[in-house]
């Protein structure tokens, strides 16, 4: 067994910080956490001094794309490089996403289960991964990878990866059944455009009708799997949350139609905002792309305090396609920009983020029974939340029991008896 002792605990659930804590970890999960003066060591434990420094749960990103380096057409279409080449470029986006303490990623469409495998088999280093493997739309969906020019990539679809186009209930229901059976996780679709889609298909413009949201939805569940809906605004909005969606992701403009919020509280539905996304598209994105992540920005952010204000639960999602690989905790100081406190913050990133993806019996909180996922970090995040993206302040990541990141001071030589 070993112990971590003496580090300040933020533990996740949105409780006070615990100030000289102790954490007993017996292999791969917690056994026991508390006060020092109430955890027992058993003979033999081996005590990491983690005085001086705050402690807290690996953090989840409940939307990613890893797989994704940026957004131009020829790498959409995988076809800029060698598909080794591409593949090694993935596995260190993976690794640094572990190193920068995040300990678990819901990817969002384009990472094959080839790669959770990867991690869990020990070929990879990286954190526990979730994947939608692809973004299930309509034909002129965001998931239709078309060029503006109206031509296809010519070289099909990898197996492992089959296309997320469908159209009709029908053909629906056999895409979800398609991408349950390479491995996904989670059923990621949309039912309107968002501001990196094409001319003509933007944030408020709907896809999908609600007979086709309705049977993907309900093939999910019998397939028991969660849902998540790239919805910004509009009636596509209302489809996703009126069928049962398990999260809303971008969601912009709920502040539009405030009645959804209370909709979403009552069925436990998630709020994704991904405000990363939006900071970049408003930077450096196609004219018609600034435009439009410009345009919402105020009302994005009143959507967000509108819904905690009703109970929903908001949680930290990049949705990073190339541009911030280990630099995922921009998000959560987005989310104090934004107007989240500290620790809001901190819980959706971590408590909050493990119920969304339906792990909430194994991550995201420091409690028994929970596998031993830290982020210890040099400072206090509830005073200074930039702490927990500076990777000068990252004194030690851990998963599962094993440190992968251990930046913490070597100790004083102990003198050796006669």
């Amino acid at each position: 067994m070993k112990a971590l002792i003496g580090a300040d605990l933020i533990d996740g659930t949105g409780s006070p910080l615990l100030k000289d804590s102790t954490i007993l970890i017996d292999g791969e999960r917690i056994r026991e956490v508390g006060p020092r003066a109430a955890v027992t060591l058993p003979p033999g434990t081996e005590e990491i001094d983690l005085s001086g420094f705050t402690l807290l749960p690996g953090l989840i990103d409940t939307h990613d794309h890893l797989s994704s380096k940026n957004y131009t057409m020829v790498s959409r279409w995988e076809i800029e490089e060698p598909t080794s080449m591409r593949h090694l470029r993935t596995a260190i986006a993976i690794e640094e996403s572990l190193a920068a303490g995040y300990t678990c990623i819901r990817d969002a469409g384009g990472l094959d289960a080839g790669f959770k495998y990867a991690v869990e088999q020990g070929l990879i280093n990286g954190p526990r991964l979730l994947t939608a493997v692809n973004i299930i739309s309509p034909t002129g969906g965001i998931g239709d990878r078309v060029a503006p020019s109206g031509h296809r990539s010519p070289f099909g679809h990898d197996p492992m990866s089959p296309s997320g186009v469908a159209n009709g209930p029908e053909a629906v229901r056999a895409v979800v059944r398609e991408i349950v059976r390479v491995g996904a996780d989670v059923i990621k679709f949309a039912t309107t455009g968002g501001a990196s889609s094409r001319q003509g298909h933007g944030p408020m413009d709907i896809a999908f009708g609600s007979d086709e949201v309705k049977a993907l939805v309900d093939e999910a569940r019998s397939q028991e799997k969660l849902t998540m809906c790239h919805a910004v605004g509009g009636p596509g909005l209302r489809m996703c949350i009126e069928a049962g969606v398990g999260s809303v992701e971008h969601g912009c403009y709920l502040a539009d139609d405030p009645d959804l919020l209370k909709m979403m509280a009552d069925k436990n539905t998630f709020f994704t905002p991904t405000f990363l996304v939006y900071e970049f598209h408003s930077a450096v994105s196609a004219p018609h792309i600034q435009e439009r992540s410009k345009k919402l920005m105020q009302v994005h952010q009143e959507s967000t305090h509108l819904a905690l204000s009703a109970g929903v639960k908001v949680v930290s999602g990049t949705d990073a396609g190339g541009f911030v690989h280990g630099d995922n905790a921009r998000e959560i100081e987005l989310m104090v920009e934004r107007g989240l406190t500290n620790m809001q913050a901190i819980q959706s990133a971590t408590g909050w983020a493990a119920e969304c993806i339906g792990e909430e019996k194994n991550i995201g909180t420091v409690q028994a029974g929970r596998y031993a996922d830290f982020l210890v970090v040099d400072g206090d995040p509830l005073t200074d939340i930039g702490v927990i993206r500076n990777k000068d302040r990252i004194m030690m990541v851990m998963k599962g029991g094993v440190a992968f990141i251990d930046n913490l001071p070597v100790g004083e030589p102990q003198p050796v008896g006669d």
